[in-house]
């Protein structure tokens, strides 16, 4: 088949890119610096041509409340009514594990109103909620460090491994659309504080986190059911200290 990666040279893009690759498939990595817009539609008609599936990983630019609201209205509406010129019979879009549970934050808000339009859009599709990637942790102790001090809450995580994220894509992007959403997640529970705490231990980061109930995650309050998934989510299979190994993961 032809897929077309939305976002195709992002983390998650270029990994789906070479995934789909190895399976037998035509990828074609699209985003602005291949000459691809899908805010603008600049070359997506193009890009679309003779395309069966459109797998949507792109991520908006700046994560202000309007700003990211605005970017993934019109990129969706843009890729929609591409995709149905040119007869497209699957469009997959990367989501968030959590995301109607948490409307105090504007990026989440934005990616259910994202959901909404793919859902009423007229294409076939599946909709994958993820949970937090393994590679975002570096940017959750950042967002929540005072010093040599990081506040977190305790609350409970199902993070994943982006290469895992990107093979769960692959497999639904070569198979029939769902109509509906699934969720992925990784193999086992960490509570943020602790994500964190072992992400710095690996790195011998000498920075202390302490433990915060009243701490907010990018100024969400968060519990147990915020950021994880429901019965039955896809899995992935890397372990967070197997990837704490990895030299990425020092880096």
């Amino acid at each position: 088949m032809k897929v077309v990666v939305i976002g195709g040279s992002g983390l998650i893009g270029k990994k789906l890119v070479g995934d789909l690759e190895r399976l037998g498939h035509e990828a074609v990595a699209a985003s602005p610096s291949s000459g691809v817009n899908s805010v603008t539609g600049e070359g997506l008609a193009e890009a679309l041509t003779g395309a069966d599936v459109v797998v949507d990983v792109s991520n908006a630019p700046t994560w202000a409340d309007d700003a990211v609201r605005a970017f993934f209205d019109a990129s969706t509406r843009n890729l929609l009514a591409s995709e149905k010129a040119a007869g497209v019979g699957h469009h997959v879009a990367l989501s968030i594990v959590g995301a109607d549970r948490l409307p105090e934050s504007g990026y989440m808000r934005a990616k259910v109103a994202q959901e909404g339009l793919i859902r009423s859009g007229g294409v076939p599709y599946t909709i994958v909620r993820a949970t937090q990637f393994f590679e975002f942790v570096g940017g959750i102790a950042q967002s929540a460090a005072e010093g040599d001090v990081i506040r977190l809450p305790p609350a409970l995580m199902r993070p994943i491994a982006a290469d895992d994220v990107a093979g769960a894509l692959a497999g639904v992007a070569a198979a029939d659309p769902l109509n509906r959403t699934v969720e992925l997640a990784g193999p086992e529970p960490i509570r943020q504080d602790d994500f964190v705490r072992r992400y710095l231990a690996a790195r011998d980061d000498p920075r202390e986190v302490v433990t915060d109930p009243e701490a907010r995650y990018f100024g969400t309050e968060l519990d147990d059911r915020s950021l994880t998934p429901g019965e039955g989510p896809m899995l992935g299979a890397t372990r967070f200290d197997d990837w704490l190994g990895q030299p990425a993961a020092r880096g």
